[in-house]
């Protein structure tokens, strides 16, 4: 079982990528049997290029995506050059697990009901500071620069990237490479910079290029808080995926290569600048600059975003919260004047089976992820890590679409499993990144000290490693969990709209205006894997406290 781990996930990772790619790329030259296409054709092609709004959407995909990664990266950066061994870096690290439990849509809706003309913070100015008895008639929700899309994909991205760069820390013996350069008199960031960056960033190069190929080609973020008209090109491709007119399909499948053309030259390009800024960063650290004077103004810097991204979640979830059960609530009263659990009585079926059925999703792809990452790591197959990270690098819009029509075409679609299944490819990235650190920087010693007193190899696993694994075997579960709730354009794809969750009730209201409506399911979509990130946290405290000798890691 353990020896046929690696292949299982090879398998899982590489088979859905490349059949849904081979159901793109064949349409999108006029081949598509089924819809009377034959012969091969560049017909799609000059449709797509024919549509008057093609232009602005690549641009708006290539503008959104890239500045969201490069703002995450600078931020996430500066944050850990600024502040890396002090107690306000631990803290900002402690509430990492509630950060990256949450869902995208969830974050976005929150990030909408605080910035919107009507929102928390024009009512927090209002009418003393801005003389506004009214919301004003001002477009910054789905603003047509796209930049409440990139602050609600920057306020989710920096944590991520954010645990990455911690993962990749231990790896780059970071204090003691700052302690030369603190030594040598280099100031905290420019120490940081040019000692520690060079080794973190070669091990968070792949998490930032999923962070770039994931924020040029997002779908349910871009329906919430991205333009309209016209919208990015991954939203206008679902539109024309799921048009009641077939026909559209052609053009849809060409827009969806178009958008992993995008996505491959974004990456080329960001590969080219790192070339150019490392040329130009060895003449710079060359240069002796100790930088002392630039630790106050850059801490400055980097505690303002940190400020912004927490205060952003924590207002935006509490707006979604306060909706959720808001009577008559005027512009611009701070507060609602009444409360009420009417929305919630009226949604309460409907809650409580999409709940039920977005938890059973959740629980049994985290699950079967986990399994399956224990197994890969235990054969020893961490070279595996490149090959997990495809189904993060090539967007979900140019293979999903393909790998709809083969599970319709093999009568998949719309079943239970084919969503768990499709469920798992995003799933176990995440499970594996998570679990990966830990499990290599487990002490081996305990293994070898049980294997000569005569354990075997399995009972080594499951009586010595894991049951010392157990608190970061939590957490990936739970990070999994959260992974597998947060799925949109999955679900809905291969779904077919007869596999409903949370996630895919919550983005399909946005559209609707109704703030109490969306309160209801955007703070279920939240509550979900927030609950289960508070068991993965209490539930190895539980147990280290009846086996008190136990080294729990």
């Amino acid at each position: 079982m353990i020896r046929a781990a690696p292949g299982l996930v090879v398998a899982l990772m590489a088979l859905p990528v490349a059949a849904g790619l081979a159901g793109v790329v064949l349409p999108a030259f006029g081949y598509f049997p089924a819809l009377g296409g034959t012969a091969f054709a560049l017909a799609p092609w000059r449709a797509l290029l024919d549509w008057p709004g093609i232009g602005a959407s690549v641009r708006l995909s290539l503008v959104t995506g890239l500045a969201a990664t490069i703002l995450s990266l600078a931020i996430t950066l500066l944050i850990v050059a600024a502040w890396q061994g002090t107690r306000s870096f631990r803290v900002v690290t402690s509430l990492l697990a509630p950060l990256l439990s949450l869902p995208h849509a969830a974050a976005a809706f929150g990030l909408a009901f605080l910035i919107a003309p009507s929102g928390w913070f024009a009512r927090a100015i209002s009418p003393w500071a801005t003389g506004w008895q009214r919301p004003p008639d001002l477009l910054i929700v789905n603003d047509p620069s796209g930049l409440a899309l990139i602050a609600g994909l920057v306020m989710k991205e920096v944590p991520f990237l954010l645990l990455m760069t911690l993962a990749a820390l231990g790896q780059a013996d970071s204090a003691r490479r700052m302690a030369v350069a603190r030594s040598l008199g280099y100031g905290r960031v420019t120490g940081w910079v040019k000692t520690v960056l060079p080794a973190v960033y070669t091990q968070i190069r792949l998490p930032v290029f999923a962070v770039l190929a994931y924020s040029m080609s997002v779908v349910d973020v871009a329906l919430i808080l991205g333009p309209t008209r016209p919208p990015t090109l991954a939203v206008q491709v679902l539109d024309w995926m799921t048009a009641p007119d077939l026909s559209l399909r052609f053009m849809a499948s060409a827009g969806a290569l178009l958008q992993l053309l995008l996505v491959l030259a974004a990456l080329g390009a960001w590969l080219l600048a790192e070339r150019l800024i490392a040329a130009r960063g060895r003449i710079w650290a060359a240069g002796g600059g100790r930088g002392q004077a630039l630790d106050a103004p850059l801490r400055i810097a980097s505690a303002l975003p940190m400020a912004l991204i927490g205060l952003g979640v924590g207002a935006g979830l509490a707006g979604l919260a306060l909706w959720s059960v808001a009577g008559l609530w005027r512009f611009p009263d701070l507060l609602p004047q009444s409360f009420g659990w009417r929305v919630w009585a009226d949604q309460s079926a409907q809650l409580w089976r999409l709940a039920g059925t977005s938890a059973g999703l959740a629980a049994a792809s985290a699950l079967i992820a986990l399994g399956l990452t224990i197994g890969y790591l235990q054969a020893g197959a961490s070279r595996l890590l490149g090959i997990i990270y495809l189904p993060l690098l090539v967007p979900q819009i140019a293979f999903l679409p393909g790998l709809s029509a083969f599970a319709l075409w093999l009568g998949l679609d719309g079943s239970w499993g084919a969503v768990l299944a499709v469920h798992l490819v995003f799933v176990l990235p995440y499970v594996a990144l998570s679990l990966s650190d830990p499990w290599r920087a487990w002490d081996a010693r305990a293994g070898l000290t049980a294997a000569s007193l005569g354990a075997g190899p399995w009972r080594v696993l499951l009586t010595v490693r894991l049951p010392m694994l157990l608190r970061a075997l939590f957490i990936a579960f739970a990070v999994g969990f959260a992974t597998s709730i947060a799925q949109y354009l999955p679900t809905l794809l291969i779904g077919a709209g007869r596999v409903g969750t949370v996630t895919t009730e919550a983005v399909a209201l946005a559209a609707s205006g109704n703030r109490r409506l969306i309160g209801v399911w955007a703070v279920v979509q939240m509550a979900l894997p927030m609950l289960v990130f508070a068991l993965a946290l209490a539930a190895p405290a539980l147990v280290a406290r009846r086996r008190s000798g136990l080294k729990v890691t």
